[in-house]
């Protein structure tokens, strides 16, 4: 019997219609012979299955089931591609949880950890992870310019703490400039990190399950036309994704080493992509996103291209998997 799969997109987040893109291609690539997948719409203002036709029916909440003509549907799974907040940061996780549904991603308190760039940092830190040297603001903070520059130095980056696809953030050149690149973060988020810049070649690693192994597929340099990897880098075409990077094979060996570690000490499942800068010869974390990108212009789906799988074969683990371990 086919199984029901409930691919959650959108999302509470400016990266809504970017996880509606990656749930499109989820739902294109889904062995038709073993799922039967729907396509769920989590807003804000709504949740609700989408059908082809355009017809929605709401989910009920209390078993995160729908009702058609009478009929009503049961999930065996849920595909989770929402980016952002709820489905990164662990609270769509949990609630799955509670209603005894199994889902691709990984468990609500490594979700909001890895989502929380200071915790996810602090503790990689512990594990002798290198990251840059990083600052701590929270909103209504007095605002030390010159404590800020003697800790990460100039120039630095800005980030809301908890956001993706590089919303509110600011690569900061001068002193003047650290007032408003806070602001600017805080139109995302109350909590701010700033942090050291790292010179050297960013690379992205996605790292996945596949067939009883966490394994690390294959690098993708990335190449911005812009200051850094913002969102018009990652969308818009302004950046070349070169997969495999141009790093040669020990550096390849030892960020994908790397890059599996921050997998397994953050306890991730599922599919995720962590990024890098080689510093001094050295990859440096930056950040990791447990519902990685899947739309076409997207890196992950690139990389397994790379490692000679088909997205079809990826999915359909990622689905396997969840439910073996409900």
């Amino acid at each position: 019997m086919k199984k029901k799969i409930a691919v959650a997109m959108g999302g509470y987040s400016n990266e809504a219609q970017i996880s509606i893109n990656s749930g499109s291609l989820v739902i294109k690539h889904l062995d038709k012979n073993h799922y039967i997948p729907y396509a769920v719409h989590i807003t804000t203002n709504a949740w609700e299955v989408v059908m082809p036709d355009g017809e929605k029916y709401p989910i009920n909440k209390r078993d995160f089931s729908f009702t058609k003509d009478g009929d009503k549907t049961q999930f065996d799974a849920v595909f989770n591609i929402i980016h952002g907040t709820p489905g990164e940061d662990g609270l769509f996780a949990a609630y799955l949880q509670t209603v005894n549904i199994p889902q691709t991603s990984c468990d609500f308190y490594p979700a909001a950890l890895s989502f929380n760039k200071r915790d996810c940092i602090s503790v990689l830190n512990a594990y002798q992870i290198p990251t840059a040297k990083n600052y701590f603001y929270n909103d209504g903070d007095a605002i030390d310019e010159e404590e800020i520059i003697k800790k990460v130095g100039l120039p630095c980056f800005i980030k809301a703490n908890k956001a993706g696809s590089s919303f509110g953030v600011t690569k900061v050149k001068e002193k003047s400039e650290i007032q408003s690149a806070i602001n600017h973060a805080l139109k995302q988020d109350d909590e701010v990190i700033i942090e050291s810049y790292l010179s050297g070649t960013e690379v992205s690693v996605g790292v996945i399950q596949y067939q009883g192994e966490i394994i690390a597929l294959p690098v993708t340099e990335i190449v911005s036309e812009n200051e850094f990897f913002d969102y018009k880098a990652k969308y818009l075409g302004e950046s070349q994704e070169i997969t495999p990077a141009r790093i040669g094979d020990k550096d390849t060996q030892k960020v994908q080493e790397l890059a599996i570690k921050v997998y397994k000490k953050l306890k991730l499942k599922g599919l995720s992509r962590a990024e890098f800068i080689f510093h001094q010869g050295e990859p440096h974390f930056i950040e990791v996103n447990t519902c990685p990108g899947l739309s076409e212009a997207s890196i992950l789906p690139q990389q397994i291209k790379a490692a000679n799988l088909s997205l079809k074969e990826v999915f359909g683990a990622c689905i396997e998997r969840a439910i073996s371990n409900r």
